[in-house]
């Protein structure tokens, strides 16, 4: 039978709907599914980083984002202890300000974009399994709201389900680059908990993140090694206050707010997939996840539905093979990913910082330009690789003042 659909989407959050949207927009016929209806929420540290708002800004996505109520985020604050580092993130495109989204509304804002753009989308809808033909993937079989079973046939089906995709699983997608659950956090949402920009406090075996976002309330989160997570998860509120202590002036103004939501709590693995094969490719979680220490999930999901629907249109109107076309995109998405997947994996460990980050720190500590390179990395408009290069370290630490920026 032929396929009805150039392509299906399986997942309709921050990666599965931009590339739903993408493939739209450039005039095939794409099939949105998701198991939730939306709006709704999902655990999520919420940050859009810069790279992530610049292509909201491209998609005419922006607009709406900022229409939603969540303040702009101008400024980042990383509380060392022994040294705070701040500073307002270089611009990429022009953009240097992050926002934080409640997901309940930025995904409905991505799916709505999608079906704009000519994709149909099915909400409450469960894919059951794949159809495999000659060792192709070639569709879906699965079933609404009703329990109708349903069948559909695409050129190609796009796994866009989250780190426990099931669309990985069942094409046994293999796993390179892997690194075990580091830390296990949980998230909870405070008012009045004013915080300027994004703010984080980190000290061996304890980490703490506060940012806000719509209604006047502030994402606070909060991660132990995972080694302790059986303590943590046994008392999380315990857990919090012990964490929240280690800065007191910040436990002072949380003491002073007031909880609105329950602790939720969760910790992830680390790990690539190769994102393609016969008939079938992987977006966003699916295809590669790294602890959220660094906050750049939502961004990396855009970096990737928008590498991979680029790859797919080629090779949906002919101008290049699946393979090469599929191959360029896992090219690029490793060579811009692993810096910052290391970076973050090892931030996640929680180890005390070794000597010679110590005193790296002391040499940001006051110096404006190197302090805004530093939060770059975290709001992922610098690489770690050109930040941490032999020749940028040099600079730093040289006893005379930077007079340039990195990029």
């Amino acid at each position: 039978m032929a396929a009805e659909y150039d392509a299906i989407v399986v997942g309709a959050r921050c990666a599965g709907s931009p590339t739903a949207m993408l493939l739209a927009r450039a005039g095939h016929r794409v099939l949105l599914v998701d198991r939730a209806t939306f709006p709704s929420d999902t655990l999520s540290t919420l940050i859009i980083q810069p790279p992530g708002v610049a292509a909201l800004e491209r998609w005419g996505l922006l607009g709406r984002v900022v229409a939603s109520g969540c303040p702009p985020l101008r400024s980042w604050l990383l509380d060392f202890g022994e040294v705070v580092l701040g500073g307002t993130p270089r611009p990429v495109e022009g953009v240097s300000t992050a926002y934080a989204p409640r997901r309940g509304i930025l995904d409905k804002i991505l799916v709505d974009a999608a079906a704009h753009a000519g994709a149909e989308v099915r909400e409450h809808f469960n894919v059951d399994e794949l159809l495999v033909s000659g060792g192709r993937v070639v569709g879906i079989r699965g079933h609404g709201a009703d329990g109708h079973p349903v069948v559909e046939r695409a050129r190609v089906v796009i796994g866009a389900d989250g780190r426990t995709s099931h669309v990985a699983k069942w094409v046994g997608a293999e796993q390179y680059n892997e690194k075990p659950r580091l830390q296990y956090g949980y998230y909870t949402f405070f008012r009045d908990l004013p915080v300027d920009g994004v703010q984080f406090i980190i000290r061996p075996g304890r980490a703490m993140g506060a940012i806000p976002t719509n209604d006047d309330l502030t994402l606070v989160v909060f991660g132990w090694p995972v080694a302790e997570m059986r303590a943590l998860k046994s008392d999380p509120e315990a857990g919090f206050w012990q964490t929240a202590q280690l800065a007191p002036a910040f436990a002072e103004r949380v003491r002073a707010a007031a909880r609105v939501e329950p602790f939720l709590g969760g910790g992830v693995w680390n790990y690539f997939r190769k994102p393609y094969g016969p008939g079938w490719a992987l977006v966003g979680d699916a295809g590669y996840n790294k602890d959220p220490v660094v906050p750049k999930g939502i961004s990396d999901a855009f970096a990737s539905a928008e590498l991979c629907a680029d790859a797919l249109d080629e090779y949906l109107r002919g101008l290049r093979t699946y393979d090469v076309a599929m191959a360029g995109y896992q090219r690029v998405r490793d060579e811009r990913g692993l810096p910052i997947y290391e970076f973050a994996t090892q931030l996640a460990t929680m180890e005390p910082p070794p000597p010679e980050m110590r005193q790296l720190f002391g040499a940001l500590a006051g110096d404006e330009e190197a302090m805004a390179d530093f939060v770059s990395v975290t709001a992922g408009t610098i690489s770690p690789a050109e930040f941490f290069a032999p020749d940028n370290i040099a600079r730093i630490m040289a006893p005379t003042p930077r007079t340039a920026a990195v990029g």
